[in-house]
């Protein structure tokens, strides 16, 4: 074992946990709607899924800068801080998962780090830069995606009206493949590196990096215990997600999940840690919503934002008691 990385270890399987935990509630937004149409199964989805989030993972190192040294002062802080953060993700995901309800890994982390790092050094630790990102990204997430999703739709409705379904329902069917492909690329590309970025700053942190940089074997470790936390428990996000909101048919699936990859591909390039949850569920939103606002169930969506809301409070304020405990045994 390396020197000094045995101080380091149970912060690092605390990322790890909060990654895997990622696995069952965030990483099953990208195969979501592949599945509830059933274009593939749900193995056929989770391994398409797997290897396009690692190779989306590798795609860029944006995004994980902004976590790693955006947020809060890496400096202020200590192992510590970043162990609190981790047990606010775990305790906030598991608990909305139980329910079925898809949280945002990125709005956690944010939260997280922020409440242990309020309860470890104060106000003066936040970053302004790092949040106005994170403020950017709650916009692309919520409306844009939403807009780019009804917008294709639209586009499709117009290009494909005198069509017979059954020839629609084949070609979308090869076509979402590709989309569904596309949104879990996107999702390593963003979220796949955020918890990539928190695991690199434990290392630095615990003096094993002397300057902030993502190792390749970080990017490896932490996309792959993603797809295990995927295999394990996903299916109840997918669920939420594909069946419960609105119905799907595979050029609508197509559509939504085009419109959710573009819209988060634009955010990973400009380095802006966003919500693939939000990004997805909104881009559904605007597919049902081209038919009649009707045919989104808005009760499921209700309980979907209730939950995302509460998310930036539940995850800093269990982060910042975390920190107060831990930080007595530390």
């Amino acid at each position: 074992m390396p020197d000094g990385l045995l101080p380091v270890l149970p912060v690092l399987l605390l990322v790890l946990a909060a990654e895997f935990v990622n696995g069952w509630t965030d990483a099953p937004n990208a195969i979501a709607t592949v599945v509830s149409t059933r274009v593939l199964s749900p193995s056929q989805a989770l391994i398409m899924a797997t290897t396009l989030n690692v190779l989306g993972t590798m795609s860029g190192t944006a995004v994980a800068a902004t976590i790693g040294t955006g947020i809060v002062r890496p400096e202020a802080i200590n192992l510590t801080t970043v162990a609190a953060a981790m047990v606010g993700i775990i305790f906030w995901s598991t608990l909305a998962w139980y329910y079925g309800l898809p949280t945002s890994e990125s709005h956690a982390l944010v939260s997280g780090l922020t409440g242990a790092g309020l309860a470890a050094a104060g106000p003066s630790v936040l970053l302004w830069d790092g949040w106005r990102k994170v403020l950017i990204g709650i916009l692309f997430s919520t409306f844009l995606g939403f807009l780019v999703a009804l917008f294709i739709m639209g586009m499709l409705y117009r290009l494909l009206a005198n069509s017979r379904p059954g020839t629609v329902r084949r070609a979308f069917g090869r076509l979402q493949i590709l989309s569904a492909g596309f949104m879990a690329f996107s999702h390593g590309s963003n979220d796949g590196q955020k918890f990539i970025g928190t695991f690199s700053l434990a290392l630095l942190l615990g003096g094993l990096l002397p300057e902030f940089r993502i190792p390749l074997w970080v990017i490896l470790t932490c996309a792959l215990t993603m797809g295990v936390g995927t295999a394990i428990g996903g299916w109840r996000i997918v669920r939420t997600m594909g069946l419960r909101i609105t119905k799907l048919e595979p050029v609508q699936g197509f559509a939504a999940e085009t419109g959710a990859a573009l819209t988060i591909e634009l955010a990973s390039r400009l380095g802006i840690p966003l919500s693939t949850t939000h990004t997805i569920t909104t881009a559904i939103m605007g597919v049902g919503a081209t038919r009649r606002l009707s045919a989104v169930r808005w009760g499921v969506t209700r309980e979907i934002v209730l939950a995302w809301l509460f998310t930036f409070p539940a995850s800093g304020l269990v982060a910042y008691l975390a920190y107060l405990l831990l930080s007595r045994w530390a």
